[in-house]
């Protein structure tokens, strides 16, 4: 079968790889439908990301249809249209009992390599690096699923593939963040980051309560989905100072909550942004913390900081003096998209969550490195590029 494949840094290809088959009695083999780019697949393009192999399928957010399952799976049945959450998790394990499944003991087969960048291994997630697990990822027409009860879920009568797409990571990324960042009825939360995790983390806070929300960002088309399509505030951080502006909206004091949904290559203004771009590029720090770090000086005293955005290992200058002397609470977490994942699907088929507008580029896996290369350089406004594979 065809498959989008990382060949090197910058550079993949469509080519034919095997077709997958059910490996444990737990598994399921999903036909895909619609799988999407993410934001953090560009952190493995730009080779930031350890243990990728060349051949790899690319991919971690999809939707599809139920084609086989194993033995001893007993929740989904062939024909059902799924989403499948990002993360592996195996549904037993003390963290998964404890909601915390991108955190699972048993999800990612290959923990020593995460074990040595951060002192203990998390969950698997497709298509994201043998440190991730090396599962196969989603761009292409199959995919092998394991631990199907836990990661698949049937999509309502009434929500199109285009909608419940985001519901495999976007938008339980987003829900993450909020609800671990504790988001409650009249706060204020700032979100730093207009793509796809940035809004639903916006509209997880909206319907959380949040008496107002407000998304940072440059790039105007993305700004403006926000505004359209979440309801939130937007400020465009290269015309403005961001943190005085959010004191200005906020009586002097800041956003309660404060939700960084950018990553390990944020773009910043001024000089400093150029001294982190230059580490990251000889390797000098991992990471480039522009957003989390005008997070925290942004967030009121007493307020939480949540890091959504993906990072790999470490970053210099990092304010930890804000966050001890402002009394800060600073999170961050990967997805627990299991935990999330049933009430999105109930908000999407009352319109309440609507991610449609995030698919601004859908072609045919064949497209997939111009894919790449628009949602790269935001071609043509691309917010995402998205491969559909049933046509």
């Amino acid at each position: 079968m065809k498959a989008l494949t990382w060949r090197g840094v910058n550079d993949v290809a469509v080519e034919d790889v095997a077709e997958p088959t059910i490996l444990n009695d737990h598994d399921a083999i999903i036909e895909v439908t619609l799988s999407a780019t993410c934001g953090s697949d560009l952190h493995l393009l730009g080779g930031y990301i350890p243990a990728m192999r060349s051949g790899d399928v690319l991919g971690h957010e999809f939707m599809g249809t139920v084609v086989e399952v194993g033995p001893g799976v007993r929740d989904r049945r062939v024909g059902e249209r799924v989403v499948v959450v990002s993360f592996t998790s195996c549904g037993r394990c003390w963290y998964c009992q404890q909601g915390l499944f991108s955190l699972c003991d048993n999800g990612n087969p290959n923990p020593g390599i995460t074990e040595a960048l951060w002192g203990q291994a998390i969950g698997g997630c497709y298509g994201y690096s043998h440190a991730m697990g090396g599962y196969a990822g989603s761009h292409a027409r199959y995919i092998r699923v394991p631990y199907a009860d836990q990661g698949t879920f049937v999509i309502p009568d009434g929500v199109s593939d285009e909608r419940a797409l985001f519901a495999s990571d976007a938008a339980p990324t987003g829900w993450t963040g909020a609800d671990q960042a504790g988001v409650k009825a009249g706060d204020t939360v700032a979100v730093w980051g207009a793509g796809g995790v940035g809004q639903m983390a916006a509209r997880a806070a909206m319907l959380m309560g949040a008496e107002r929300v407000v998304v940072v960002d440059r790039f105007t088309n993305r700004l403006e989905q926000a505004r359209t399509h979440v309801g939130a505030e937007t400020l465009d951080y290269s015309q403005v100072d961001v943190p005085a502006a959010l004191r200005e909206m906020t009586g002097g004091r800041g956003p309660d909550v404060c939700i960084e949904a950018v990553g390990m290559e944020a773009h910043a203004k001024g000089v400093v942004h150029l001294v982190d771009q230059v580490k990251q590029q000889l390797r000098l720090q991992t990471d480039r913390p522009g957003a989390v770090r005008e997070a925290i000086y942004a967030c009121r005293k007493g307020g939480t900081v949540f890091t959504l955005g993906v990072f790999g290992g470490f970053v210099d200058s990092f304010p930890l003096g804000a966050v001890m002397d402002k009394a800060l609470t600073l999170r961050g977490a990967q997805q627990h998209g299991h935990r999330y994942i049933p009430a999105i699907l109930e908000h999407m088929s009352r319109d309440e969550v609507k991610t449609e507008h995030l698919a601004t580029h859908v072609m045919p896996l064949e497209e997939g490195p111009k894919g790449y290369r628009m949602f790269k350089e935001k071609e043509d406004g691309c917010v995402r590029s998205v491969f559909r594979l049933d046509g």
